[in-house]
């Protein structure tokens, strides 16, 4: 047996055979000697042929997916018969050619940015199929250097999906049905392959150095909880695997109310980006949205979207919880999130640059035009719509966001609490709005001074760590000093990241005197499950045990250690 070591970003106990995510497609050299024997003519039969293999496969597996990964594949089967590419690429290859002969790989990948610029200058739908002829791009030169292409490998059986990292464009095709677990030597707990695997409830693993060398067809064993993958597991863990099975399928469905073992309630949220999102956390027995991120409504396109557009995109939402909160996050453009009509692509450090509620500094109106959209679908449906800023820092940001609602006739503002100034000041900052939202990704990212994507850091990039623990702690204390808001009620401090997911964590965040947790739908069952076993006294015992620890590894072996229904649940 041999034991990979990484951080377990979502919990789970699965034995499978490993399929590697195949290597990015390398950019061929352009200073290549052409043999003399070689014809344009026989290199171009080479690109017409590699580009019908493209689409055959292409084709294959659009009949056997569904939904939005079959529409992907279809579309991008249709660009790789597209003849402008192949005779592009053609005429690169004579000697006539500006610049003279290219390789059939190196014809291809020019005539692919040569057509992929033509497009993005027509803009709108055209503009959109840009990233279709760069992944055909990808996918004939790796035909025609006779590798695996590109992308999620099509298997017959169930697998565990090995790679360095996910792209977010790697995983539209990603079948939960197929991938039955996800584990990358890089990333970390908040990249987006965590996030992901969160919101499929796949078992993952992030930056565990060399699994992206472990051989395919590879049995292996990962405990998602424990952050271990062990290669030819023996007897005991496929017991284990097996035993877990068994147990996952006994958490009870979520019934849409959270009570602690005392009878307290938590509320739990689902965080959402779009309509059918919504509909799938209301049916889930999501009790509200903690978060909205309304960012999907602006990416991938080059203009503002409409404020009809918006109020659509909205409304969907609101509409799948009449009568229960929504909490929306207004526009968090910027660091990891560009947008070529509002950042700055040139920023030397984007994480720490204009993002989030900053952006009315350098771009004013379109916050404004956004708030006047989400009041307008407010009014259209029967939802309680909270707003809150992303990014807020002192509280002169926080009156002023508080101002620009109040004029669009939004009733209930609110912060985002991820820069440490917002925690350190809770009191004075929340004075001036209705509630808070602890956005835990970018808290913990900007308190521990480590990017959440980079895998070298992600020890330290861990919710689990004293110092993001005690921030926690002071923004509960801030709001309770900060005393009623307008309505006369206290203002609530809420999780939205992606520590509210975690049972063992969402227990110590109560205990830190957290209000509500929102998640993805799919955590609900087992966030519940977990707090239904303690006590508020109880969980305040295990917070103060969580703040007191010397290290993030001690405090959540600490808090597991008192938590036995986790073991129980394989949590």
């Amino acid at each position: 047996m041999q034991t990979f070591s990484g951080v377990g970003v979502a919990p789970g106990r699965v034995l499978g055979p490993v399929r590697q995510m195949p290597k990015p497609v390398q950019e061929p050299h352009s200073n290549v000697n052409i043999p003399a024997d070689v014809t344009v003519e026989s290199q171009g039969q080479r690109i017409k042929d590699a580009a019908k293999a493209v689409q055959a496969e292409l084709r294959a597996r659009a009949a056997t997916a569904s939904g939005e990964g079959k529409e992907v594949l279809e579309a991008t089967a249709l660009m790789a018969a597209d003849p402008m590419l192949v005779k592009s690429a053609i005429k690169l290859l004579s000697p006539d050619a500006p610049g003279g002969a290219r390789t059939a790989e190196r014809a291809i990948w020019e005539a692919g940015a040569t057509v992929a610029d033509s497009l993005k200058a027509l803009g709108g739908y055209m503009a959109e199929r840009v990233a279709d002829v760069l992944d055909v791009r990808a996918r004939i030169v790796s035909e025609l250097r006779g590798l695996p292409a590109p992308g999620i490998p099509a298997s017959d059986v169930p697998f565990i999906l090995a790679a360095e990292d996910l792209a977010p464009a790697d995983t539209a095709t990603l079948d939960p049905a197929k991938v039955i677990a996800l584990i990358t030597s890089s990333g970390g707990p908040q990249s987006h392959t965590a996030i992901l695997a969160r919101a499929l409830g796949l078992p993952a693993i992030v930056a565990a150095p060399g699994v992206d060398e472990i051989g395919d067809g590879t049995e292996t064993y990962i405990d998602g909880a424990a952050g271990t993958i062990t290669v030819d597991p023996g007897e005991e863990l496929r017991l284990a695997a097996k035993a877990w099975a068994t147990q996952a399928s006994t958490v009870a469905a979520f019934s849409g109310s959270s009570v602690m073992a005392d009878g307290f309630r938590v509320p739990l949220l689902a965080n959402v980006g779009t309509g059918a999102d919504a509909v799938k956390a209301a049916d889930a027995g999501a009790e509200g949205v903690g978060l909205l991120r309304t960012e999907f409504c602006f990416l991938d396109r080059d203009d503002e979207p409409t404020v009809e557009e918006q109020i659509a995109a909205y409304g969907a939402v609101f509409a799948a919880f009449p009568g229960k909160k929504v909490v929306v996050r207004t526009l968090d453009a910027g660091a990891d999130k560009p947008l070529p009509f509002l950042t700055n692509a040139d920023e030397p450090n984007p994480a720490l640059g204009v993002r989030g509620y900053r952006t009315d500094l350098t771009s004013p109106g379109v916050l404004e035009r956004q708030l006047k959209a989400i009041a307008a679908a407010e009014a259209a449906n029967q939802a309680e719509v909270w707003v809150m800023a992303p990014m807020i820092s002192t509280a002169e940001e926080a009156a002023h966001f508080a101002t620009l609602c109040s004029a669009a006739g939004l009733k209930i503002p609110g912060v985002m609490v991820e820069v440490p100034s917002a925690a350190l000041t809770a009191a004075t900052l929340l004075s001036k709005v209705s509630f808070a939202s602890l956005g835990t990704n970018d808290l913990t990212q900007y308190t521990m001074a480590a990017d959440r994507q980079l895998g070298p850091l992600a020890a330290l990039n861990d919710p689990w760590q004293p110092a993001v623990l005690q921030l926690v702690k002071l923004t509960a204390d801030g709001a309770a000093a900060a005393g009623a808001n307008a309505a006369g009620t206290a203002r609530p401090v809420g999780v939205c990241g992606e520590a509210a997911a975690d049972p063992a964590l969402a227990v110590v965040l109560v205990g830190l005197g957290v209000a509500t947790l929102s998640m993805s739908a799919r955590a609900l069952a087992a966030v519940s499950a977990v707090l239904a076993t303690v006590t508020v006294a109880h969980a305040q015992k295990l917070a103060a045990a969580a703040l007191s620890a010397p290290s993030a590894s001690a405090a959540r072996q600490t808090v597991r250690a008192q938590l036995p229904i986790l073991d129980e649940l394989g949590l």
